[in-house]
């Protein structure tokens, strides 16, 4: 049997080839490959294998991009972090997953299930389904009291947040200043992370909110915001790698 393992997470692909061999002594390992882009290369120049194991999420995006941009009829276990209550259609549509750290046990039924009725080929409509259950959904709008008015305000239109004096202020791209009721810990996973970030203690920012960027000591960078505040924005020491990826994304 020819095996493709598709796997972002080192540690992940060789626990999982130890245990293919464990259950399948003539399992032959073709290639670990570790993103969208490498996968769809692979398919384009090499024969189809056996049985393709497929983590979700990629170095450079959702695995479901590979069925978009190549096909194959090779059948695929998923393999996933995700909570099995999320991933309910791989069962009903007769599809298999493995949840991480991968049980030895249920990756030989897995392989049994797939040698009994010899599945090929991945539904589209089932991975549209499952890639829109997947798919994080992030705010779009903030509802601000105002005196005895209430307001929302689009997420589109927020510049940063930054929290002072006790609380956390939304500051929008025209100048505003409104306090919400929100902690800086709750809007990191409010938020699409594509276009926010928080960068120390006190400020999560937009992208294009970003104006100049400076070079500060200690490996920090130094940040001019549109607009303006009259704090010093510092990006901390042990976020300054992430903000270099999240602008470089």
């Amino acid at each position: 049997m020819k095996v493709l393992i598709i796997e972002d997470e080192q540690p992940a692909a060789k626990r999982l080839t130890k245990l293919l061999k464990g259950s399948q002594p003539d399992a032959e390992v073709l290639e670990v490959l570790d993103s969208v882009e490498d996968s769809v290369t692979w398919f384009q120049s090499h024969s189809e294998p056996d049985l393709v194991f497929m983590d979700i999420q990629l170095a450079d995006g959702q695995s479901f991009e590979i069925f978009e941009q190549c096909s194959f009829e090779s059948p695929v276990i998923f393999t996933t972090a995700y909570d099995e209550y999320a991933l309910k259609a791989f069962k009903v549509n007769s599809l298999d997953y493995l949840l991480k750290p991968i049980d030895p046990e249920e990756l030989k039924a897995a392989l049994d299930k797939f040698d009994r009725k010899l599945a090929s080929g991945v539904s589209s409509k089932l991975l549209k389904e499952l890639r829109q259950q997947l798919q994080p959904s992030y705010k779009e709008r903030f509802l601000i009291k105002i005196g005895d008015q209430l307001k929302y305000i689009p997420v589109r239109d927020v510049a940063y947040f930054q929290a002072k004096e006790g609380g956390v202020f939304l500051h929008t791209e025209m100048g505003k200043r409104l306090l919400i009721d929100h902690k800086l810990e709750d809007l990191e996973q409010l938020l699409d992370p594509a276009a926010f970030l928080r960068i120390n203690r006190a400020f999560v920012i937009q992208l294009k909110s970003v104006q100049k960027i400076h070079s500060y000591f200690n490996s920090r960078y130094k940040l001019e915001l549109n607009p303006a505040t009259k704090e010093e924005v510092i990006v901390s020491r042990d976020r300054s790698k992430n903000f270099k990826k999240w602008l470089d994304a």
